[in-house]
């Protein structure tokens, strides 16, 4: 939630940017397409100040474009007023966005639910000096420290588990799964039959083995079904010394051979 710089390598150009998060709902409707980037501008723009508040001309013509692989749920969002040679950067832009997004500063997986307000860019005024070398890199770095001043997180993917049982085997699936962060939101009793339809959410990460589990908690009376439903954000903060999540992170940036480390905001924030 602060404006973050960073400046090209030349030092000629400056890039400031603020990232916010966007509507878990917005996330999920430009992953379905309804307001993603092949949608019609008009009815996007229609969606985008109806449902989620909007402003008007920039829901028309400030988003620049879409991320990772030009249809993630993460934007880029033009907020400058009267910046000369904009239109001139902003492959270069997009081009360190794609790329931000798609190895965020974490522990390098894919962006999601972000949205990157450019606030304003000092350029060079000599075309040579603002190109994708000059322009990429700090872009990049300036996601990156937009990121972690805006209290990154983690997200887990989570599975909606239907189970198939008599009544007499539900013991053995709420234990089977309460040992495994799921929650149980629906039951439905089968008409003339003694069968009960259940519904849950389980984390992926839980999900292994999750079957011969539950098969020996119900002597295997128990059919579940795993289809992938939503993400959800983990709970915590990663920049806590010692917190679950920062294990988390160190043991997946331990495993991608990178520095067994948290990423420090001074890599990637620049001072005027």
């Amino acid at each position: 939630n602060q404006t973050c710089l960073a400046k090209s390598p030349n030092k000629h150009n400056r890039i400031y940017l603020k990232a916010e998060p966007m509507d878990e709902e917005l996330s999920k409707a430009i992953e379905e397409g309804t307001v993603g980037p092949k949608a019609d501008p008009k009815e996007r723009a229609k969606i985008l100040t109806e449902k989620f508040d909007w402003d008007k001309s920039v829901a028309q013509t400030k988003i620049w474009c879409y991320g990772p692989e030009t249809d993630g749920a993460n934007l880029v969002v033009d907020a400058t007023v009267g910046v000369q040679y904009l239109i001139e950067i902003k492959e270069h832009v997009n081009s360190a966005f794609q790329w931000a997004t798609k190895e965020g500063p974490l522990c390098e997986e894919n962006m999601r639910g972000i949205r990157f307000n450019l606030m304003d860019v000092t350029l060079h005024t000599d075309a040579i000096h603002r190109g994708a070398g000059q322009i990429m890199p700090p872009t990049r770095r300036c996601c990156f420290a937009a990121e972690l001043t805006a209290k990154p997180t983690l997200q887990e993917p989570v599975f909606l588990v239907e189970i198939t049982c008599p009544q007499e085997a539900m013991s053995g699936v709420y234990n089977c799964m309460n040992l495994r962060r799921g929650c149980v939101f629906e039951e439905n009793q089968r008409e003339g039959t003694p069968l009960v339809q259940v519904k849950a959410h389980l984390p992926v990460s839980e999900s292994f083995g999750f079957v011969a589990a539950l098969r020996q908690a119900t002597s295997g009376q128990a059919f579940p079904q795993c289809v992938f439903d939503h993400w959800e954000n983990l709970p915590g903060n990663p920049m806590d010394k010692g917190s679950k999540m920062e294990e988390l992170i160190l043991g997946i940036r331990k495993r991608k051979n990178l520095k067994v480390e948290m990423p420090a905001l001074g890599d990637y924030l620049d001072k005027l």
